[in-house]
């Protein structure tokens, strides 16, 4: 075996992958077709699950100072994520390359190995792995892994090579996205309606600017030639009025609104994640944060499976709890699509919503719904409001002192909250030592504590509660096996 696991791809969900893999202990290789990152970012922040996600690896002290804001949006609609429970903001003015960055450097510190300008031409896939031929700087080879992960977005090599079903609809429409130096251009609200189509623009930092403009009626195009700057300023003026021929085009690329998904996240040992999986409008800046977040579900599972601590059927849990993020992902994309790519006769409903949005109950749905932070997974049966949600942090008080469990979260491993200081349930767990930390405390005043009565909380490696006591109905041995695999040892001599 060249490695445990082959990800394919070196953009956000690829690295973070590989980052939760190594935190796992697994042996990972990277491929990336490219010889060195492109420096482009179509992502600019991300949202307020992504920065939890982050902050519960300890990765968010490596971007430095950010700039945070409570504020989001639907379709152009302004959404508050400050109605929801607790502390939650986006980040903004962050470029996706600069988030690459971050994870390539954390996943190298971590003892990952990246290939690049490697090209995946090829994969056999068999029941004891998977072989990959590539094309690369040592000439065409191949490679041997137990599993493959493709993370290579949306005309994923891996995906067409491994035969998984992608359905949905085709683009109906194009839209050019550049970003543009030595040109003074004034701010454009997100989805501003214009009588041709749309445009938008924002000023992203070092005197360059963002511009997106979309022209209705105006049909995808083949460019075996590629984009060229020049229509995208010729499509500007038309939209605007105002010429930027003149200006310097850093990056400029074509996307489209084409809805597709895999129907299966996993077809035996290939498994995919990120716009490999699902790709759509890229509305709301949902695209890279939904990738990294199915990376932070699969890589503790897969983790779990390589190192034999848990079944396959582990796996398939991966599919049955991202899946539906990825189609409602699909289906609120393309209604924020409708309401700032169509033209005025679709004004009286973005105003309908607009007045709806500054209700609690409306303002919540959608701001949960952009920012991912209404996921709740089926984890069993169970009436706990916590159970399938992530924990929110919390600060716990200890008898070596005040902890986080966001700061707990750090390893990827699972942690078992005692908070009644029962000896008989630190007993039962302590045969899952190995993959476990138990921590006995009481939850200081202030955030996000567990309802009153809780007296235990298990939490997955990716912050979400599987089990709690009380509130659900099956046992913590139960919990403990489904999640994290049987015993090494048996539970009565652990306890003696």
């Amino acid at each position: 075996m060249d490695a445990a696991v082959i990800v394919v791809g070196a953009g956000p969900t690829g690295l973070m992958t590989a980052g939760e893999l190594r935190l796992a202990g697994v042996d990972v290789l990277v491929l990336d077709r490219l010889p060195r990152p492109s420096g482009e970012s179509r992502g600019l922040g991300f949202t307020p699950r992504t920065m939890e996600v982050f902050d519960q690896r300890g990765l968010l002290p490596r971007y430095g100072p950010l700039d945070t804001s409570p504020l989001g949006h639907f379709g152009g609609v302004p959404v508050d994520f400050g109605v929801l429970d607790g502390a939650h903001f986006s980040v903004r003015g962050v470029p996706q390359h600069r988030t690459e960055a971050v994870l390539g450097d954390w996943i190298t510190e971590l003892g990952a190995r990246v290939l690049r300008g490697t090209a995946v031409v090829g994969l056999r896939a068999d029941p004891d792995g998977v072989s990959v031929d590539v094309d690369g700087p040592r000439g065409r080879r191949t490679l041997r892994a137990a599993w493959l992960v493709g993370c290579d977005g949306g005309r994923s090599t891996v995906r067409g090579l491994a035969g998984f079903a992608f359905d949905g609809t085709e683009s109906t429409m194009e839209m050019f996205l550049a970003d543009i130096g030595d040109c003074d251009i004034a701010p454009r609200p997100i989805g501003e309606s214009l009588p041709g189509g749309m445009a938008m623009s924002v000023p992203i930092g070092d005197g360059v600017h963002r511009i997106i403009a979309c022209e209705r009626g105006a049909r995808p195009r083949a460019r075996p030639e590629g984009l060229r700057y020049a229509e995208v300023a010729a499509a500007w003026q038309r939209l605007t009025g105002q010429d930027i021929a003149g200006a310097t085009p850093l990056w400029i690329s074509a996307f489209g609104d084409a809805a597709r998904q895999a129907t299966e996240y996993r077809r035996g040992r290939v498994l995919l994640a990120g716009d490999a999986a699902h790709i759509h409008l890229p509305a709301g800046g949902q695209g890279m944060n939904t990738g990294v977040q199915d990376a932070v579900n699969l890589g503790w599972k897969l983790g779990a499976v390589v190192r034999g601590d848990a079944p396959e059927a582990l796996l398939d849990t991966y599919h049955g709890e991202r899946h539906p993020v990825g189609r409602r992902l699909l289906a609120n994309t393309r209604a924020q699509g409708l309401l700032y790519l169509s033209g005025s006769e679709v004004q009286p409903l973005r105003d309908v919503l607009t007045g709806l949005v500054v209700h609690d109950e409306v303002g919540r749905h959608l701001a949960g719904m952009v920012s991912g932070l209404d996921i709740r997974y089926d984890v069993g049966p169970g009436t706990h409001p916590l159970l399938g949600r992530r924990l929110p942090h919390q600060e716990l008080a200890t008898a070596g002192g005040t902890v986080g469990t966001t700061e707990l979260l750090h390893p990827a491993r699972g942690v078992l909250l005692d908070l009644a200081d029962d000896p008989g349930l630190r007993r039962r767990a302590a045969a899952w030592r190995d993959r476990l930390t138990i921590v006995t405390g009481a939850p200081r005043h202030g955030g996000s504590a567990p309802p009153t009565g809780t007296r235990a909380v298990l939490v997955r490696p990716d912050g979400h509660v599987a089990w709690t006591a009380p509130g659900t109905g099956v046992r913590l041995d139960e919990a403990l096996t489904r999640w994290f695999g049987p015993a090494h040892r048996p539970v009565r001599a652990a306890a003696a």
